[in-house]
């Protein structure tokens, strides 16, 4: 089969490698359809994932079609899905308590393992969804919008709840659009105004220009100096994170929903003395998966508007390591595989 192979940080290249073969039971052979472009993927190119082995077969965000079945499994061939890429043990602390998502032993395809850029795929069926309705086009956008909507989730906040997005890149994008969904007044900070732009004159909201003032004073000005009852922060970013405390209001809530490999450092006294929450929020659930194809299905996410550009498996190692620095425009990639 035709797969793209990151062989080091800076080469990717498109490669004939061995098709999958049948499936073990308990798994299903995928016929990759679509495979969405993610922040981790350029990491990866770029070599500033931390945990990753090369040569590697990048793609987590996959929707395909079943073309085999192992024993004990109960899709039928032909059957489109929607793959969740967090492959879990099933039998340590967090999958016990019905946590796979942060499973100790997780194995996220495309990056502890290798992924779907490729035209077949093995995968635990237990981790394939029926698409029901979806395209194959939509259904590979499940998985990125599941990440924003598994940290509103976990936000618990109410309806009309002040809330602030920081970052607004599809994780941030996402989270602001299920924010809104889950009845949140939303705003999204960014430093780019070509992002704010977008979502403001694409997607309605509210937007604070970190370019043009401080955050903080943005933020007292939004708020009349009480802060946000919910912050989200989906920057990547240590300093972005490390402020983000202080746009918090007393009694209020912060997620966390992107990773930094650094300390966080905050204020203790300022924590407590807002009795603020903090939540980190990894993944996603089966949960979120279902709640995100379900609002695809509804009409609540403008998909078409999100996904700006588009490209083939052979057009991708060109095209993937240009969008890696060429980001004027560009809010989702998708990789048509089966097309």
């Amino acid at each position: 089969m035709k797969a793209v192979v990151c062989r080091s940080p800076g080469e990717l290249v498109l490669e004939d490698r061995p098709a999958p073969g049948a499936p073990p039971a308990g798994w299903a052979l995928v016929a990759v359809s679509h495979v969405g472009i993610c922040g981790t993927d350029y990491h990866i190119f770029e070599g500033k994932h931390p945990f990753l082995a090369y040569p590697r077969i990048m793609g987590h965000e996959v929707s395909g079609t079943v073309v085999e079945t192992g024993e004990d499994v109960d899709l039928a061939v032909g059957e489109p899905v929607i793959i969740n890429p967090y492959l879990a043990c099933g039998k340590c602390i967090a999958c016990r308590h019905g946590k796979p998502n942060c499973c100790v032993r997780i194995e996220v395809l495309g990056v502890h393992r290798d992924g779907a850029m490729a035209e077949q795929i093995l995968v635990p069926a237990q981790n394939l969804y029926p698409a029901n309705g979806l395209s194959l086009a939509d259904a590979a956008a499940v998985e990125f919008l599941a990440i924003g909507a598994h940290a509103v989730r976990r936000a618990r906040a109410e309806p009309g709840a002040r809330t602030l997005v920081i970052g607004a890149g599809p994780i941030g994008l996402g989270a602001a659009l299920f924010a809104r969904i889950a009845g949140l007044d939303v705003s999204l900070l960014d430093m780019s105004t070509e992002r704010l732009d977008f979502a403001k004159g694409e997607l309605g909201f509210a937007t604070l220009d970190g370019s043009q003032k401080a955050a903080a004073e943005l933020v007292r000005e939004a708020t009349g100096g009480e802060g946000f009852d919910v912050v989200f922060d989906a920057t990547g970013n240590t300093a972005s994170v490390q402020s983000a405390f202080a746009h918090v209001a007393h009694g209020g809530t912060l997620v966390l929903v992107s990773v930094v490999k650094d300390d966080i450092v905050f204020s203790d006294p300022e924590f407590h003395k807002r009795e603020m929450t903090l939540i980190g929020s990894r993944n996603a659930l089966k949960v979120d998966f279902d709640h995100v194809a379900a609002s695809i299905r509804n009409g609540a996410v403008p998909l078409a508007k999100l996904v700006t550009h588009r490209t083939t498996l052979t057009g991708t190692p060109r095209d993937l390591a240009r969008w890696a620095h060429e980001k004027s425009g560009l809010i989702k990639a998708v990789i048509e595989v089966g097309a």
